[in-house]
């Protein structure tokens, strides 16, 4: 065990999890094993260039599992089978799955670079009237090809030369180069498991682990507690005990990363930081040591305000850097709180700058934490900077290989900070503080709202209780079943976070329907495990029921509109990580003879934005007529990089802006574009913004210039005061045409 000395220690606590997607062999989604190739093992190789580096990983057991069923069971997934199969045999139905699932990708950081990806991705999404018989069997064997490609990390390149082989022909990808693409990966997952045992024998590692398949523990053993303030109970259950379950989850968590890694951890990382005083008596129970929350929870627990700058450093990082005893006398189970700025920056701000600056500004960060320690009463403290370790990284350019390396080499050339591992410094704390009580809730919004309270996710959870309460009745009968075990593992399945993270409001995967599927075809195998006939009931969607008697919101026209002659819109589909900045869920635009009409769907959790931490957000919408020449001008908002794409490089006619102050909508303008690239504002009386839970455009199409018969180009742009956030589409404008009279 190392030594800890100096002001200000660094906990990395990278989080590793994906839900269960097999389903009788086969996965569902591929997300495993592309998350597997590109971050898994890369994000602990990276110690191999900094002696004195650590790094905390959080594993969940029902991930290894998968791994596993990858690496040593030949298992595979929907698009890892059509993938290696020759294209003359694939049917119609499976090449639309292709065209629709494999482009899953983030369009700038990965698709972009690649001039036939980026070929068939414009040439795919070019128009709604696209088919399969637009694509040859080589475009085929390309779009596959490179899918795969871009998923894995190029540090893989220098282990696997015929991978920088294969991801430079480009095009041209035959039936061979596709298996041994796949057999590649098959053989990086296999490292892994491996690598981390190497690491962990070496103190480089703390392997820590979840709830078995991350369930919300205080929905669990504390339902009462979790479910007291919800915003809706419609379809929620009674009477709802599942302690035993989450006993069993936590247990057996335990006994798989002790059963695989020849190690007991003695940290659990609690699904989205969910805690409440009974989950901390049950981790206590099973004989873990320790945990970690938010800030958020902290500060609620304290009653304490942390209070930052313009530029998101604490005034007082104190508190936010002990260790904390809960209920000493009683739980006595050490807790830490992860910084919860920081993992914000990560995930969603340094994506955007180059990785020196963004490297600089964190390295900044800390160095300033640390001489707001020089006063401090004590020797030691943590800083923990916790979060998702997989998700965030597509989002850079380089897999983010570029801005960890700056972040880890200014660290290890900075002899007064250390990286440590968790349990380490914990063990050397002389100066932990006691903690009388908890702040029940997660890191977003500080409650279990997403996961419980929406009325379909309530009826996920009765679905879940009602099979629950049969197989505990069947097994009192089959006591000595001999798939009890499989039965009970199809239920732990379901009590999984993910399902309720994408049921009802406000997440949107864009694939609901496959989570609402593998959620009840899980339920169902607890019954056939034990020779029993399954309800009738799951067999209809869980999405579909929960709205039957509700008012179902079709996409119909804005008030001030009742016939579109013709509609269609955009869904802007949430990640696995909690984007709080989301102000959008989907965008629909249509037509009439007169007039162009845009719907914008809200964000829930941008409604509910504080009122105390204002944003200011604008909406733009470019447009410019393919009929008529006119002025055109450039955009007006900047770019926090060089990395312009060719859409945001064009120039337009018309600008819409709409500015919003948190959820307040301000004065709208309509511009034009004049000489010299310049813009005035437009003079329309017909223009019409209104705002309530949506905000409805109506643009007449006289004042933008297009007459009847006329083709309108145009795309979305939204900024945050001024900076360039995001866009759509990405490649090729929207086009519509105006009807004649």
């Amino acid at each position: 065990m190392e030594n800890i000395s100096g002001n200000l220690s660094v906990a990395f606590y990278w989080h590793m999890h994906q839900p269960v997607y097999e389903l009788d062999g086969v996965f569902l989604m591929p997300w495993v094993r592309l998350h597997a190739v590109k971050d898994y093992l890369d994000m602990v190789t990276l110690l191999e260039k900094y002696p004195r580096l650590k790094l905390n990983i959080d594993v969940v057991p029902a991930l290894l599992d998968e791994l596993i069923q990858y690496a040593e069971q030949g298992f595979d997934d929907i698009h890892s089978s059509l993938s290696i199969r020759p294209i003359e045999e694939l049917t119609r139905s499976e090449k639309e799955y292709i065209l629709n699932n494999f482009f899953n990708a983030k369009y700038e950081t990965m698709i972009y670079k690649y001039p036939t990806y980026r070929k068939l991705f414009k040439k795919r999404f070019a128009s709604n009237s696209i088919t399969i018989d637009d694509f040859s069997e080589q475009e085929f064997s390309d779009l596959m090809a490179l899918f795969n490609i871009i998923w894995i990390d190029a540090t893989h390149y220098y282990n696997y030369p015929e991978l920088n082989r294969l991801a430079k022909k480009g095009h041209n990808y035959s039936l061979k180069d596709r298996i041994r693409i796949i057999n590649l990966q098959k053989q990086i997952i296999k490292e892994i498991i491996p690598t981390y045992k190497k690491y962990i024998q070496q103190g480089r590692i703390e392997l820590t682990t979840s709830p078995y398949y991350h369930p919300i523990m205080p929905i669990l053993c504390d339902y009462e507690t979790a479910t007291k303030n919800l915003p809706n109970k419609e379809n929620l259950p009674v009477n709802f005990n599942l302690k035993k379950d989450a006993h069993n989850q936590i247990k057996s968590a335990l006994n798989k990363i002790e059963e695989i890694f020849g190690k007991r951890p003695k940290g659990m990382w609690p699904s989205e930081f969910c805690l409440t005083n009974k989950t901390l008596e049950l981790f206590k129970e099973e004989g873990i040591e320790w945990t970690i929350s938010d800030e958020t929870i902290l500060a609620k627990s304290i009653n304490f305000e942390f209070i930052r700058d313009f530029k998101g450093n604490l005034e007082d990082p104190y508190y936010l850097l002990k260790t904390y005893t809960y209920n000493p006398e009683k739980t006595n189970i050490d807790i830490i709180f992860r910084d919860s700025h920081i993992p914000n920056l990560i995930n969603f701000e340094y994506c955007n700058v180059d990785a020196n600056i963004s490297s600089n500004d964190l390295y900044n960060k800390i160095k300033s934490i640390q001489n707001k320690l020089l006063v401090s009463p004590d020797d030691n403290h943590l800083l923990t900077i916790a979060l998702d370790g997989e998700n965030c990284w597509e989002n850079y350019p380089n897999d983010g290989n570029d801005f960890l390396d700056a972040i880890y080499s200014k660290l290890e050339k900075d002899d007064t900070i250390n990286t440590v591992l968790i349990s380490d410094y914990i063990s050397s704390d002389k100066n932990k503080k006691t903690l009388n009580k908890i702040h029940q809730g997660s890191w977003i919004n500080k409650n279990f709202n997403y996961w419980i309270g929406d009325p379909v996710k309530n009826l996920a959870w009765q679905y879940l209780y009602n099979v629950r309460k049969d197989i505990s009745r069947i097994l009192k009968e089959k006591r000595n079943h001999p798939n009890k075990e499989q039965a009970l593992r199809e239920l732990y399945i379901t009590e999984g976070s993910d399902w309720f993270w994408w049921y009802g409001e406000p997440n949107n995967s864009g694939q609901d329907n496959v989570f609402d599927f593998l959620f009840r075809e899980h339920l169902k195998n607890a019954y056939k495990f034990l020779d029993e006939e399954y309800p009738e009931y799951l067999d209809n969607s869980i999405i579909t029921v929960a709205y039957v008697n509700s008012e179902t919101e079709n996409m119909e026209p804005p008030q001030f509109s009742t016939n579109w002659l013709y509609s269609d819109s955009i869904d802007l589909i949430d990640g696995p990580v909690f984007q709080e900045s989301k102000i959008f869920d989907n965008i629909s635009y249509g037509f009439d003879n007169e007039n162009l009409y845009f719907k914008l769907e809200l964000n829930p959790n941008f409604r509910e934005q504080d009122d105390k931490k204002p944003k200011i957000h604008q909406f733009y919408i470019y447009m410019k007529n393919n009929d008529k020449k006119q002025s055109l001008s450039s955009i007006r908002v900047s770019n926090k990089t060089e990395a312009i794409f060719p859409i945001l490089k064009a120039k337009y006619h018309n600008e819409l802006l709409i500015t919003l102050l948190n959820n307040t909508i301000y004065p709208s303008f309509l511009s034009k574009s004049i000489q010299d690239n310049l813009w005035t504002i437009v003079d329309s009386p017909g223009l019409n913004v209104l705002h309530n839970e949506k905000i409805d455009i109506c643009i007449p199409f006289k004042d933008i210039d297009i007459d009847a018969g006329q083709e309108l180009e145009f795309f979305f742009l939204i900024a945050n005061m001024g900076l360039r956030y995001t866009f759509m589409p990405k490649d090729t404008p929207l086009t519509i045409r105006r009807p004649r009279a």
